[in-house]
């Protein structure tokens, strides 16, 4: 893929669209992008939430079975009560297993800490590439620069409907109606697993706050997402493991990704 984000200086908006100054571009996003390195840096963070699991080594052995005795004509095997002539031993006719199984399935995909930064860097350098963006299905407008930067204001919103003016007036709300047009119901099983919905993921917001009132005016948007600069990840700039998701900086946050990304290359 190209370099991302080759102009040093991009315009900051303000929240009714027009230019309100300049700001220079960080140098992480002039990394180069990595497909093979942001798709693994998902797939670690995804299989990182698996729980091992396997049976517990003491299953079925908590019984009432004992031995019948002596004189019955019968082998001397724990027999469990009322259960029939199935004895509990190993090696015996219905008898228990002689050894519970063990935990050998590695399901984490792990990675090196510098390969992830480096995916991170990579996956943030996408999101300042316009033809990446537009490859990824975001719905994007001729007069759209990349990387958008908002000023600080954009922080202080706190209805829904402000949060609409301000994606009609940046020419954002087109993506926002292609993720609500989007929603459909899965296919199989998993609709009975807490999973019925597949619903297409739209912007992410990136501010320098964890809970500033953004969060409540724009968490009703369909696939609009939030995140403070401290818990950005790969999975958040690349869901999937597809680099270039549409992505809004507050000016604050911008100029925060130089103090993260000095002197990194």
């Amino acid at each position: 893929m190209s370099q991302a984000a080759e102009a040093r200086v991009v315009p900051v908006r303000s929240l009714d669209g027009s230019v309100t100054g300049q700001i220079e571009v960080p140098s992480v996003f002039n990394s180069y992008v990595r497909p093979d390195l942001i798709r693994r840096a998902v797939n670690s963070i995804l299989t990182g939430r698996v729980q091992p699991k396997t049976q517990n080594y003491m299953a079925g052995k908590r019984n009432t079975a004992v031995s019948l005795g002596v004189g019955l004509d019968l082998a001397r095997v724990p027999r469990v009560r009322g259960g029939g002539p199935a004895g509990f031993a190993p090696c015996v006719v219905g008898g228990r297993i002689a050894f519970s199984r063990r935990l050998e399935k590695i399901n984490h995909e792990r990675i090196n800490d510098k390969e992830r930064l480096l995916a991170l860097k990579s996956a943030i350098a996408a999101t300042g590439t316009k033809e990446i963006v537009i490859k990824r299905g975001h719905a994007v407008k001729g007069d759209v620069g990349f990387p958008i930067v908002v000023s600080d204001d954009l922080k202080n919103l706190k209805k829904a409907s402000e949060f609409r003016d301000f994606l009609k007036a940046l020419s954002l709300w087109d993506d926002a109606e292609r993720s609500k047009k989007g929603i459909k119901e899965r296919a199989g099983r998993g609709k009975t697993r807490g999973r019925r919905w597949i619903r297409p993921r739209s912007m992410l917001l990136v501010a320098d706050e964890l809970n500033p009132s953004l969060r409540l005016a724009s968490r009703n948007f369909s696939g609009v997402s939030f995140s403070d600069l401290a818990s950005l990840n790969v999975e958040k700039l690349a869901p999937g493991g597809h680099p270039g998701r549409l992505t809004v900086w507050t000016e604050s946050a911008f100029k925060k990704l130089n103090e993260t990304f000095s002197g990194e290359k």
